[in-house]
């Protein structure tokens, strides 16, 4: 079989990719687009992406296209009606940053409630050398102990967060969908969790239903000492309402990973507030741990060799 990945300069170049035994061609891409995609698919028995997009118009004209393979969790990028229509099987990669993106959540928590970079970079502009006391508290530091996590999602990710919190000491809680009839066992009512957090934290996929799931009302039922984080999609929360939030003060801070377009260019919404010492902005990089990335790329390769192998059995 031939594979191509269309996008791997999105990994570190010194990290091996494994390709399974089954694969006898292989092409790797650093990256790439509507331009030349087509050309470099439509031979191709597997392609591999991970944020290269994949249209119906592309899929159509790839007559020996039998996997797509993401290589990540979500598969936004591709148009998995069409492959469904035109018999394209379509794998994700699960499960392998069960550990980078929760350790990065409570990174940009500890980070919000403790202010440790505002007390690193008082240090160096010489505010120690001059305070009468042993110490200066110019900023605010806040125990997670005893405060209220809200979590949505409770998939993988979800629940690893969950068992760091409780090891913090902290009240766990899971929001129910924003609009559910319904309360599930385990779970408080979307608006009910948003009026009870002191932290926010997001995990759950980009649909339909969860796109743009904190708005602007959402906002309006937070304490204004509740912190929010995103380490999951950029369109979960209305960037627009998040922005206003944090200049009004109605919330105390926020992290996010991810963004509405990325990479973000610079005259995207969230860069009007990156300065803001209450918000954190990283490049969609808490899943990229080293173990993490080895981790999906094996599952990636397996994920492969057990389709060529039904393929030929």
């Amino acid at each position: 079989m031939k594979a191509v990945f269309l996008d791997r300069g999105s990994f570190p170049e010194d990290v091996f990719v494994p390709v399974p035994e089954g694969v006898k061609e292989t092409h790797f891409f650093h990256n790439s687009n509507n331009t030349n995609t087509l050309e470099r698919i439509q031979s191709a028995d597997i392609v591999m992406t991970n944020k290269a997009v994949l249209t119906r118009s592309f899929l159509e004209q790839a007559s020996n296209l039998k996997l797509v393979q993401v290589m990540a969790t979500g598969m936004n990028n591709v148009d998995l009606d069409a492959c469904k229509e035109l018999g394209i099987a379509v794998q994700n990669v699960a499960g392998y940053s069960t550990v980078s993106v929760p350790e990065h959540t409570f990174a940009m928590i500890l980070e919000l409630r403790r202010n440790l970079t505002r007390y690193r970079e008082a240090i160096k502009q010489g505010r120690w050398s001059q305070s009468e006391f042993f110490c200066f508290m110019d900023y605010p530091i806040t125990d997670l102990a005893n405060s209220t996590l809200c979590i949505i999602g409770k998939g993988a990710l979800g629940k690893q967060v969950e068992a760091i919190a409780t090891a913090f000491g902290m009240q766990v809680i899971f929001a129910e969908h924003k609009y559910a009839d319904t309360i599930r066992d385990g779970y408080i009512a979307f608006d009910e969790a948003m009026e009870a957090a002191d932290i926010i934290s997001l995990h759950c996929p980009l649909t339909e239903q969860t796109h743009h799931m904190i708005d602007e009302d959402a906002f309006k039922l937070m304490k204004p000492s509740v912190l929010l984080i995103n380490n999951g999609r950029g369109g979960l929360v209305d960037e627009h309402a998040l922005v206003n939030a944090l200049k009004q003060g109605n919330i105390a801070g926020a992290g996010f990973d991810v963004a509405t377009t990325e990479p973000m260019p610079q005259d995207h919404i969230l860069q009007t507030i990156a300065n803001l010492p209450n918000f954190i902005l990283t490049p969609h990089v808490a899943w990229a741990s080293e173990s993490a990335i080895s981790r999906l790329l094996q599952i990636a390769c397996d994920n492969m060799d057990t389709f060529i192998k039904q393929q030929t059995s």
